[in-house]
């Protein structure tokens, strides 16, 4: 009976289709009970129950496949890893499916198994994916395209449509992490003529044009998914409304971008129905950008933080857990929003609890998100100091920095203070040179942010040795890291420290063009700066053959300046940052003689002139001197001899005559003690009782016996 069901169950497997997947689980419940009721059946039940897991993993039932593979014991285990790899995926345990798959050495085999090693990575690229390995998502996916030709494979039906659209979905999750990351976008070769015949690859290459900021191509290549997903016979009513949504919600995206608010909120009025249909990720971003726009209110209220937060409370929270879950960039987008709406309430105390124990929480992690540490520790710098600005804020914000010295986000918000509110970089070089000097963590201390921020200020001060010097720095630590080195900054400080006079700076500038080569063959900054690192280096003799190659492949220099009329350019004015000297040498030599004579004898003049003083320029003169100024040489009269006393004040002049009338009276009485001949006062020193000292006193003039001067005629009195 036992024999009969799995002979039964396995002339079905062979010679069938089953495309109702409630009927394979039935017939290998079947012949699981079948084959456990009989002996010496171990390979029938373990080939039933590897039927019952792959059925349950057609049917969605992710939990019950990876129970049914737990009760199945080592031996089913061992047999099912593609199987468990992929319900650890659905189900979100990302790190449980990667230690399972590493540990699986048919991943990397290149044995006779070349259908299994395939899947292992398939499932590999998807975890890594949703993990946001995306270096890694793009090391796998080259290796399928690779091998994409061998054997068995030609046989796998829409393998390479599915590598395509694989490839520009990471390439577009790429651009969203780092706009600027024009490799990922040029590696995919978005937006090329076959991208516009499948709904999916239209949609992954819009997506990666509109976070590099074409949001031109963008919404043209989305209007183009959302045609070929409504002409799709190949997808039911359901599947359409589901492949929809995020095409709509990713195309009223790129119309806010290109500034069309009105279209964009028209666009979301007419999602109801489809936000219905899902209940994950993309359903909570189509909602809060809903909400943002403020497609649903005609009277505006979502200028009112308190309705807008209202709103976004009614919404709720996304799924967190998942495969189907929001990455970490639109995961920081909420969180922005959430935090900056209650800053706009006014809610700091609640701000700073929260974003206090998340920093707290981070620390405390060994996986560190520089990115969020950041974000955290600027909002709660923010709440910290009231929305405030200025040197108020800065009151508020100097004691949290003592306290808690390597707080990147509450660094950045005092230097951005000090430099908008005092212009005092100085002091911003200051606090960022003391966080580097205590910063014991490598992974921040030159994080590409904070390195530019560094070389930034530096320029500021005009000090571009230490340019050099942290760059190089820099180069040097994510040479030694294990993660990938950011390309922007390896490209800035090749282009930095190749200007460099020192040889070992002029090494390190090979070395990052050498990584940026090795990562992206393609990048034409690279592969110069490789050839010019290299001939600075090197003599042109000692050149390898791989450096000659390299520049082979570049431009010539004179194609590039083919058709560039130099004299016209010259004609129409070159901007400098120096005017050049066009005189000939004999007309410099005189000019600068003459320099060198007028320095002279300006040197005696000063030198001979009484009271000579610095001579003032017109903005130093007040309005009444500058009138004065242009008075005088309006009136100047070279033929006429100048005044000799003109140095002297206009009272000490011979010509000086005071004004008469009272008012010349007064002057003249005011005048008469500094004046010569005038009143003498005589002057007597007395002692101080108990030799307290002495002090001196006008001496009195001598009276007469009556108390009236002697000098006087006496007065007759009556008899």
């Amino acid at each position: 009976m036992a024999n009969a069901a799995v002979n039964a169950l396995n002339s079905l497997l062979r010679g069938t289709r089953i495309e109702d997947h409630e009927e394979a689980l039935k017939l290998a419940n079947g012949a699981i009970q079948a084959a456990r009721a009989s002996s010496g059946a171990g390979e029938q039940l373990a080939t039933a129950q590897h039927t019952k897991v792959v059925a349950l993993l057609k049917l969605d039932r992710f939990d019950d496949a990876l129970r049914a593979v737990a009760e199945g014991g080592d031996a089913l285990a061992t047999r099912c890893v593609l199987e468990r790899a992929y319900a650890l995926y659905k189900t979100g345990e990302l790190a449980e499916a990667e230690t399972l798959l590493k540990a699986d050495e048919r991943l990397s085999s290149s044995s006779s198994s070349i259908s299994i090693s395939r899947a292992l990575k398939h499932v590999a690229a998807q975890v890594a994916y949703r993990a946001e390995k995306f270096g890694r998502v793009a090391s796998l996916y080259g290796e399928l395209s690779e091998g994409g030709g061998n054997g068995e494979n030609d046989d796998i039906t829409g393998e390479a449509l599915d590598l395509r659209i694989n490839t520009l979905a990471t390439a577009a999750q790429v651009s969203w992490l780092e706009p600027t990351a024009a490799g990922a976008r040029s590696n995919a070769d978005v937006g090329r003529r076959q991208d516009l015949e499948t709904f999916e690859t239209a949609y992954n290459a819009g997506s990666a044009l509109l976070a590099g900021g074409d949001a031109a191509r963008a919404s043209v290549l989305l209007r183009r998914a959302q045609q070929l997903c409504e002409a799709s016979e190949e997808l039911s009513d359901d599947d359409k409304r589901a492949e929809l949504l995020p095409i709509l919600v990713q195309q009223a995206y790129a119309l806010t971008r290109l500034g069309r608010h009105g279209d964009a909120a028209a666009l979301h009025r007419g999602l109801g129905q489809l936000i219905d249909v899902d209940e994950g990720a993309t359903k909570a971003v189509a909602q809060i950008n809903n909400v943002v726009v403020g497609a649903d209110d005609s009277n505006n209220t979502e200028t009112n933080p308190y309705a807008v937060q209202a709103k976004m409370a009614a919404i709720g929270s996304p799924p967190s857990a998942g495969s189907d879950r929001l990455f970490g960039h639109q995961a920081r987008v909420m969180r922005h929003n959430q935090l900056a709406l209650e800053l706009q309430c006014f809610k700091f105390k609640g701000v700073q609890t929260r974003t206090a124990r998340q920093l707290k929480k981070q620390v405390l992690d060994s996986d560190l998100d520089l990115a969020s540490l950041v974000d955290l520790g600027l909002f709660h710098a923010a709440a910290k100091a009231g929305m405030q600005t200025g040197n108020e804020a800065l009151r508020r914000l100097q004691p949290l920095l003592e306290d808690r010295p390597g707080d990147v986000g509450l660094l950045l918000t005092t230097l951005q203070l000090h430099l908008r509110q005092n212009k005092n970089p100085a002091a911003a070089v200051g606090l960022l040179e003391a966080f580097f000097a205590h910063c014991e963590t490598p992974c921040v201390r030159f994080a590409p942010g904070l390195v530019a921020l560094a070389v930034a200020l530096y320029r500021l001060q005009g000090r571009h040795g230490a340019v050099r010097t942290e760059l190089a720095a820099a180069v040097a630590h994510w040479q030694l890291s294990t993660t990938d080195a950011p390309a922007s900054l390896l490209r800035a400080a090749g282009v930095e420290l190749l200007r460099s006079p020192d040889p070992a700076d002029q090494a390190v500038a090979a070395t990052a063009f050498g990584q940026l080569h090795a990562a992206d063959p393609t990048d034409r900054v690279a592969v110069a700066g490789l050839v010019a690192a290299a001939a600075t280096t090197s003599p042109s003799s000692a050149l390898s053959d791989h450096h000659r190659q390299l520049a082979a492949s570049l431009t010539p220099v004179d194609k590039l300046v083919q058709g560039v009329d130099v004299d016209r350019l010259l004609q129409g004015g070159v901007a400098v940052l120096a005017p050049a000297a066009t005189a000939t040498a004999p007309a410099a030599a005189a000019a600068a003689a003459a320099a060198k004579k007028r320095s002279r004898d300006a040197d005696e003049t000063a030198a001979n002139t009484p009271l000579a003083k610095k001579a003032k320029t017109p903005a130093t003169l007040s309005r009444q001197a500058r009138k004065l100024q242009a008075k005088d040489a309006a009136t100047f009269d070279a033929a006429k001899t100048p005044d000799a006393e003109r140095w002297l004040p206009l009272r000490d002049r011979s010509s000086y005559r005071p004004p008469k009338g009272k008012k010349g009276g007064r002057r003249r009485g005011a005048d008469a003690a500094t004046m010569q001949g005038g009143v003498v006062r005589e002057e007597e020193t007395l002692a101080l009782a108990g030799g307290a000292g002495s002090v001196k006193v006008e001496k009195a003039s001598v009276l007469g016996p009556g108390g009236n001067s002697a000098a006087k005629k006496r007065k007759k009195g009556k008899k």
